[in-house]
């Protein structure tokens, strides 16, 4: 093994009056070797065999980014963010922040031949000892373990409620999973809305340039064979880092029910953007105006919609379904407004947050504090799917919102947390037709099929997208069919489908589904409290570990 000028030899640990010590040589060879010399073997024996074997799992994975990229990203506002919150932990060995370490060990890492993987940053490390701050450390993680538990009870809160719901649904409108296809496309009425539907559909892409605001994107439009009618319209967006092909399988599935179906591409946080931001050719991957410009994206889009299908589209009929940032996207067309009153309250204090859609939801600070007017009039209801919501529009923001509005939460989020982001937010919705979608071990990637189109700019590992994902488009493909011929086709008969009993029915064990109509803040609330007693009683009083 080549030596090196520069890299930590020392990691030092700080235990309050404690401070000890692990050569990082003892952890190479543990890594390479899976031998644990007399260095490693003092704080081996309070760690069991199997996390022995993840730790030298963890030296070792390597993640297939290029420095360029880990350079550009670790410059943006949001790297350094993180940087911030991790310097507060892995210190230099003279207790200064270890912001400036950091990256230059992560960048430095990157370029090496065995690539990024946490031994490298170690060796790369541009000081002799890594100072590991235990006690910070501790308190971050015992912020993460409230917070898991907080989210914890409101899934299971989430899913009693939707039990209580099944069990009071009316027997009338019950129905039973699966069914066939009915043969009449006008009734709800015995269909599996997981499959295609009958009508066939063509694809054309349009190039749209709005000079107003120097902005040009793609479209790709799903148009349904109709006779005799306009079809109503459904426009979807997609998330940061990802292009038109995310959701082309909804698209395709909602065209052959006689939606016409507008995906448009938004140029400044897509996976050309993000690919831009990786080869050094873009600052950040969402810029602050894409909050502005998504929302008028869609507006310019329906515009040009009209005098391209003049008689074949009817644009009194729109929907909009987004995710993530798409999910913003959707919620601010239907009514939802940038509120800067929130955001100068939660900002601030950004560094010590665990929510990581604050990142995304800060970056709207830097706008002029005045009213964007992104609310569209044609759009008539809104899904959005692990969308941002708690900084960026806040309570006041969301109770405004007049449409029906579904949310669709994934328990395993880590981008969007659902308890923050979706379940709790929604309990500030006053719409009286709002609706919450949970898909249990979901993650923010659930619902997302895979672009070839982005050339794998992230790649995302099988692990983090969670349980099987046709799961989750069949889900998505009949909840979004159901909620869209409800309210914005205007055929009532679809509602039927849109219940917590029907949504039990369907339910897989593998990606639960769970659906409820009412939830507040108050219930959310009791039950944390209830939790929170019942943990107190059965808890022993903790006890020091000799």
């Amino acid at each position: 093994m080549p030596s090196r000028v520069l890299g930590a030899e020392q990691i030092f640990i700080s235990l309050g009056p404690l401070q000890l010590t692990l050569p990082v040589s003892a952890l190479e060879v543990y890594a390479r070797e899976g031998k644990i010399n007399d260095d490693l073997a003092f704080y081996a024996r309070y760690i069991k065999p199997e996390q022995l074997e993840q730790l030298r799992n963890i030296l070792l994975t390597r993640a297939d980014v290029s420095p360029v990229a880990v350079a550009q990203f670790l410059y943006t506002p949001q790297g350094e963010v993180i940087l911030r919150r991790v310097g507060e932990v892995i210190q230099t060995k003279a207790f200064q922040p270890g912001f400036y370490a950091i990256r230059a060990a992560l960048i430095q890492a990157a370029a090496d031949p065995e690539g990024l993987t946490l031994l490298n940053v170690l060796r790369n490390f541009p000081t002799y000892g890594v100072r590991i701050n235990s006690e910070r450390g501790f308190e971050i993680l015992g912020d993460l373990t409230n917070a898991i538990r907080e989210t914890q009870v409101a899934i299971a809160s989430v899913e009693q409620q939707a039990i209580a719901e099944a069990s009071t649904t009316p027997s009338d409108e019950r129905i039973s999973a699966p069914l066939p296809m009915a043969t009449s496309l006008n009734s709800s009425q015995g269909q599996d809305l997981q499959q295609q539907g009958p009508l066939k559909w063509e694809k054309q892409t349009l190039l749209l340039n709005d000079f107003s605001r120097s902005r040009a994107y793609a479209v790709d439009v799903y148009l349904p064979q109709l006779s005799g009618r306009s079809a109503p319209v459904i426009v979807i967006s997609h998330g940061l880092g990802n292009d038109r092909a995310s959701f082309a399988y909804l698209a395709e599935h909602l065209a052959s029910y006689g939606f016409a179906v507008a995906v448009p591409e938004h140029p400044g946080s897509n996976a050309e953007r993000v690919r831009e931001l990786f080869s050094g050719l873009a600052n950040e991957a969402g810029p602050p105006s894409e909050a502005v410009d998504r929302p008028l994206d869609v507006k310019y889009l329906l515009d040009q919609l009209g005098a391209t299908y003049q008689g074949r589209i009817n644009l009194q009929q729109v929907g909009v379904i987004g995710q993530s940032f798409g999910g913003y996207t959707a919620l601010a067309l239907a009514g939802a407004e940038i509120n800067f009153e929130q955001l100068q309250k939660d900002c601030p204090v950004l560094n010590e947050t665990l929510n990581l859609s604050l990142l995304l939801q800060c970056r709207a600070i830097k706008l002029p504090p005045v009213d964007y007017n992104l609310q569209d009039g044609r759009v008539k209801a809104a899904i959005a799917i692990n969308p941002v919501t708690s900084t960026i529009f806040g309570k006041s923001e969301l109770a405004d919102i007049k449409v029906p509005v579904m949310f669709v939460a994934s328990s395993n989020d880590t981008v969007t947390p659902p308890l923050a982001e979706q379940i709790l937010p929604f309990t500030w919705l006053t719409t009286p037709d709002k609706y919450l979608v949970l898909l249990k071990e979901g993650t923010h990637f659930s619902t997302m099929a895979e672009s070839v189109a982005s050339g794998g700019v992230i790649p995302i590992p099988v692990s983090v997208i969670g349980p099987d994902p046709k799961i989750a488009f069949d889900y998505m493909k009949l909840l979004s069919l159901a909620f869209f011929k409800t309210y914005v086709a205007g055929e009532p008969d679809y509602q039927r489908y849109l219940n917590a009993q029907y949504a039990q029915s369907i339910s897989q064990e593998v990606l639960p589904l769970s659906l409820l109509q009412s939830l507040t803040a108050e219930q959310l609330n009791m039950r944390t409290n209830r939790r929170q007693r019942t943990e107190n009683r059965v808890s022993p009083t903790p006890q020091a570990t000799p």
